[in-house]
């Protein structure tokens, strides 16, 4: 069962939550109230394979301890704006990540980039961690519609109508790009033991090709029928989508 400590107290609606502690148990996820762009943390607990959930609209978080567990995960949800994470002392165990990746394209809106972080480390000590702020895959191409059959011709006059052109398929969109990382860690911090995943994403599958319609058909009679009517053409499938820019990772020392 997951723990959530709040002794907090919210001064307006952009202040710092203040004097808090937040445990998330094995297993379970916890999501940060989304009641301020800036949050200050106590204490972060993280189990072994438990996550905590950071929304979108949160700008700034500071946390005075954190404690990450094996494959235990801060997962920054997708955002255009940038987003600071201050640790004051902590533990990250091994298979630990931050993980703040972009969004998937769709047909109303562009594929989002990972998150821009600045990731600040006082005094942390870590095995080795994935930090991953790859970019959100493109949507796909719109499906050409299939064209329309053509209509049959009578016994005796009339001639059948040519079946229609399918549709041309149309490309898929382009990935984002990867986040934009800022680490600012001691000058003793162990930057090997550091995974950072910051591909572009994969840009979207191309849009099918629309079937040609058939051409009208003869009636079938028995003294006299028109010639049936041509096939339509099928239409050309779309390009896939370009795939994003690798996004970029800035370590500074202190």
């Amino acid at each position: 069962m997951r723990k959530l400590i709040l002794a907090a107290a919210l001064c307006c609606p952009l202040a710092a939550m203040a004097a808090a502690v937040i445990e998330v148990d094995s297993n379970h996820m916890t999501r940060l109230p989304a009641h301020g762009s800036v949050l200050q943390l106590d204490r972060v607990a993280i189990a072994e394979r438990g996550t905590l959930l950071i929304p979108a609209g949160v700008s700034e978080l500071h946390i005075g301890e954190l404690y990450l567990g094996h494959d235990a995960q801060i997962a920054v949800a997708p955002s255009t704006e940038r987003l600071l994470l201050d640790i004051g002392t902590g533990d990250i165990a091994a298979g630990a990540q931050i993980n703040a990746p972009g969004a998937p394209g769709t047909a109303q809106r562009a594929a989002l980039p990972g998150r821009t972080l600045v990731i600040r480390m006082k005094s942390v000590t870590t095995e080795p961690w994935v930090l991953d702020a790859r970019g959100g895959r493109g949507a796909a191409g719109y499906a050409g519609l299939d064209g329309a059959d053509g209509k049959p011709g009578g016994c005796a006059w009339g001639q059948a109508s040519g079946g229609y052109d399918g549709q041309d398929g149309s490309d898929g969109h382009p990935g984002a790009s990867g986040g934009q990382i800022r680490l600012e860690v001691p000058s003793d911090f162990p930057v090997e033991h550091l995974q950072a995943r910051l591909d572009g994403g994969a840009g979207g599958l191309a849009g099918t090709a629309g079937n040609a319609g058939s051409g009208g058909a003869s009636k079938g009679c028995w003294i006299y029928s028109t010639s049936a009517g041509l096939d339509g053409r099928s239409g050309v499938p779309g390009r896939p989508g370009e795939a994003g820019q690798a996004g970029r990772l800035d370590i500074v020392r202190f």
